[in-house]
């Protein structure tokens, strides 16, 4: 599986932050870094840019908001092969806010978007293309988006200048041959973009799915120590990196930094795959009911919950 073009992007912080709110200490924050760093991962996501308008300093973390400040107290200036990244939603940050690249550590923007936003996302893109960063779009509920949509929304891409294009599977509910197909979709409609994968673990694929995407030409690879983040997590960097068969990549300072800060972690905070999780992906549903019944003191009540989610389908 050597690929010289493959580049790892890790997302430990920024997908992690959605199980405790961003409220990750700056030891915890430089472990994931130094060890990115030493592993050679090409890029860490370290954290949403959003506006205190739209969020609260009290209830959200400084990785929620990745101020320049807070950025070099954990990398100084980063001169490391390891490149940072920052994620942002549409409406959830004033662009003017994003500084220009040559005074930030930062050195790629991936902007979030549902397919009603194709248009918004590719003006934010473009935005911060222009201000010096590398860009993504980030695509996300692939699987609700019908067909046309979703071809309408490629054509538009196709046509912007934004380099880079990401299947998102973020229900956790796609298997290998949606991905083969979307994968074969988006490299069809869009030959001069990278493609990259970001997939969630609630039916067990995560892993599985990155592999699919890799050998259907997937070259922007998504992935999290332990595969922290939301809900059943991502990805599992480890597995990715232990796979890929890579000189470049180091598998020893994964598992330290998964050993010292990831692993204690789970005493705090459960994620990973559970059952509730795996009902909600199966039914291609966003997890936020399964996280809040994982919250709830039912959470090992697995029958209750998928009575739940049936009723709620007859419902609808």
């Amino acid at each position: 599986m050597y690929k010289k073009e493959i580049k790892v992007v890790d997302c430990t912080i920024r997908d992690g932050g959605l199980m405790n709110n961003w409220k990750f200490d700056d030891d915890f924050v430089k472990t994931i870094y130094k060890s990115c760093v030493e592993a050679g991962v090409d890029y860490m996501e370290i954290g949403y840019k959003s506006s205190e308008k739209a969020y609260s300093r009290k209830e959200n973390g400084p990785w929620k908001f990745c101020e320049e400040s807070d950025l070099r107290r954990i990398v100084g200036d980063n001169k490391t092969n390891t490149k940072l990244s920052a994620m942002i939603d549409i409406g959830r940050i004033e662009l003017e806010a994003i500084k220009p690249k040559k005074e930030s550590v930062l050195d790629m923007i991936r902007v979030a978007c549902y397919i009603h936003q194709i248009d918004k996302a590719i003006y934010h893109a473009e935005h911060c293309l222009d201000k010096g960063y590398e860009v993504c779009i980030n695509l996300m509920s692939v699987s609700k988006v019908i067909e046309h949509d979703l071809d309408e929304a490629l054509k538009d891409i196709a046509k912007s200048r934004v380099p880079n294009f990401y299947l998102v599977d973020s229900f956790g509910s796609l298997y290998s041959e949606h991905i083969e197909s979307l994968m074969k979709k988006y490299s069809t409609a869009l030959p001069q973009k990278q493609i990259g994968i970001h997939a969630h673990n609630n039916m067990q694929m995560a892993f599985a799915n990155t592999i699919t995407a890799i050998i259907n030409g997937a070259t922007m690879l998504d992935a999290t120590f332990l595969g922290l983040g939301r809900g059943a997590g991502n990805c599992p960097m480890e597995c990715l990196i232990a796979f890929l068969k890579n000189p470049k990549y180091r598998l020893l300072p994964i598992l330290e930094g998964i050993q010292s800060k990831v692993h204690p972690l789970h005493k705090d905070i459960s994620w990973g795959y559970h059952i509730p999780y795996m009902i909600s992906g199966s039914m291609n549903e966003h997890p936020k009911e399964s996280m809040e019944w994982m919250d709830s003191d039912r959470h090992d009540d697995f029958v209750g919950f998928l009575k739940k989610m049936h009723d709620k389908e007859i419902l609808e």
